[in-house]
């Protein structure tokens, strides 16, 4: 018994001492982590000098270790903290990607409070020991979101007739119709070839031309309108539409079928029998993507170049802008810029691409109105975001509603501090998608819109804008005062379209808002955009 006891303090006496054999030291590693007892292989990790554990990283068995997640979490965020703090360089590889992309597949499924506490730290951990992983999930959880959209773009189509049917029947009814003009028309040129085919060339030149009779033009005039006549039907242009219909379904199912290739390359245990919805594991893994994102920014500290603002333009890939200021408290004419910035991006990029979408071109005011709408869910999507954050916060630390502590109106001031500090990088797509939601389910005899890129683009940057907008103490608000009739210089700037300089700029009534002014208080910081 003695002996035993005495083995026993031997060897704990060797575990407290830091070991310099690599090949021990990873041994012991593997020995404890086999037994799952990762909490003690992590504590020798803590113990080791650099070259040692340089070596132990770069030989571990990552892949066994991502595995056993989320009971290997602490082992994990271990290693990387020991290397970040020793500043081992250069730095082993540690398969971030598949450790973040495990993260995902856990959280996806798994939203308990208790797996995200347990994942949190390791989290933060990979996100500083790889700053570029919190871009790649932000990236793969767009792409993964496209695809889901791009899922719903399958249903009927309108044809010549504006009746709802397949793509298919609307493509094969709209090929018909070609081929039964085409012979009308052949028929037709044939019935000409015999004045036009073998007539001298000469007879085309400007000055047999200006030398024609009334008759001949006449003639000419009737020949051609017959021609125009059947080539030149309105239910002929409608094959253009259903082709680039059929080409976004091909796109969208070849990005559905790339993501759920990805996804079955990082977890080879995926289930993907022929019953189960597609859909359902996309967004499992979408919701794991923004899961991640949230605890890379909840624990991650400031950088040592915060103060050094982005280009507004550093992020616009059109689907989501992560360009926002990045000092921790911007001042207000830093945001009445920013907000400033993304009414160019509505004025140069969205408008001219809805005025472009063959649906609306018979609606001309409709784009404005959805360009308004979308900076005002924006606001109301980032508002409603933050009292749900805070509100959050309170249930969990056990808050009373409605409680008039001090102590509790300093936590919600600390909260609030916290998110204006992580206002840049905080992650918005929950709100992006809400206000992209709400105005293609209120237009849903406007299904182009769902798939406007640059409609998604104006989204992200308003939601950006208006997120810092609505933390900021005390918060910049939009003027929802739309009553007015009369342009206020002080609150108004009229929008002229081209091609109405002149008849719109004799006329001070408002007919419609583009842009709603921002107020900082009572004082107007940004001025309206009207139609008059």
């Amino acid at each position: 018994m003695n002996e035993s006891r005495e083995r026993i303090r031997r060897e704990r006496e060797r575990e407290k001492n830091t070991y310099t054999s690599p090949r021990l030291a990873l041994r012991r590693v593997l020995l404890l982590a086999e037994g799952r007892q990762f909490r003690e292989a992590a504590a020798i990790l803590s113990r080791l000098g650099p070259g040692v554990l340089q070596t132990v990283a770069s030989e571990l068995p990552i892949d066994l270790l991502v595995e056993a997640l989320p009971h290997s979490a602490h082992l994990i965020e271990t290693l990387l903290n020991r290397l970040i703090s020793l500043e081992v360089n250069p730095r082993p590889d540690v398969q971030c990607e598949a450790i973040a992309w495990r993260l995902v597949g856990l959280l996806g499924a798994d939203q308990s409070s208790g797996l995200r506490a347990r994942t949190a730290r390791l989290a933060s951990s990979l996100v500083h020991y790889t700053p570029d992983a919190r871009d790649a999930i932000d990236a793969r959880r767009r792409q993964l979101d496209a695809a889901v959209q791009g899922l719903g773009t399958h249903g009927l189509t309108a044809d010549a007739t504006g009746s709802l049917i397949s793509l298919h029947v609307a493509m094969k009814n709209e090929l018909q119709r070609h081929v039964d003009v085409y012979k009308q028309a052949l028929h037709k040129l044939e019935e000409l070839s015999p004045v036009t085919v073998t007539q001298d060339p000469a007879a085309s030149s400007h000055q047999r031309l200006l030398a024609l009779s009334h008759a001949d033009v006449e003639r000419r005039l009737i020949d051609n309108k017959s021609l125009l006549t059947i080539v030149d039907k309105p239910a002929l242009r409608q094959l253009p539409t259903l082709v680039d219909a059929l080409a976004a379904r091909v796109e969208s199912d070849k990005a559905v079928l790339a993501c759920i290739g990805q996804i079955k390359r990082s977890d080879p245990t995926l289930d993907l029998n022929d019953t189960r919805p597609v859909a359902g594991v996309l967004m499992t893994y979408s919701r794991g993507c923004a899961a991640v994102l949230g605890q890379m920014c909840e624990e991650e500290p400031a950088s040592s170049d915060a103060t050094t603002p982005r280009s507004t333009d550093s992020a616009s890939d059109g689907y989501h802008s992560d360009s926002d200021d990045s000092n921790q408290h911007p001042d207000r004419s830093k945001l009445v810029s920013q907000y400033a910035a993304v009414w160019s991006r509505a004025a140069d990029e969205t408008i001219p691409a809805l005025s472009a979408l063959e649906q609306l071109r018979h609606t001309p005011h409709l784009k404005y109105k959805i360009v308004f709408s979308v900076v005002v869910l924006s606001f109301r999507a980032v508002i409603s975001l933050r009292d749900r954050r805070l509100s959050e916060m309170k249930t969990l630390l056990g808050v009373e509603p409605g409680s008039s502590d001090p102590s509790v109106a300093r936590l919600m001031a600390a909260a609030t501090r916290v998110l204006q500090s992580t206002a840049h990088n905080f992650p918005l797509g929950d709100a992006e998608r809400t206000v992209i939601n709400q105005v293609v389910s209120t237009l849903r005899e406007y299904p182009c819109l769902s798939s406007c890129s640059a409609l998604h683009a104006l989204a992200a940057a308003a939601c950006r804008a208006a997120w810092p907008l609505c933390l900021h103490s005390p918060p910049l608000r939009i003027d929802t005062d739309f009553t007015p009739v009369v342009m206020n210089p002080e609150k108004h700037v009229r929008f002229t379209p081209e091609g109405r300089e002149g008849r719109d700029r004799r006329s001070d009534l408002i007919k419609s808002f583009v842009w709603p002014a921002l107020m900082d208080g009572n004082r107007c910081v940004f001025r309206a955009v009207v139609l008059t």
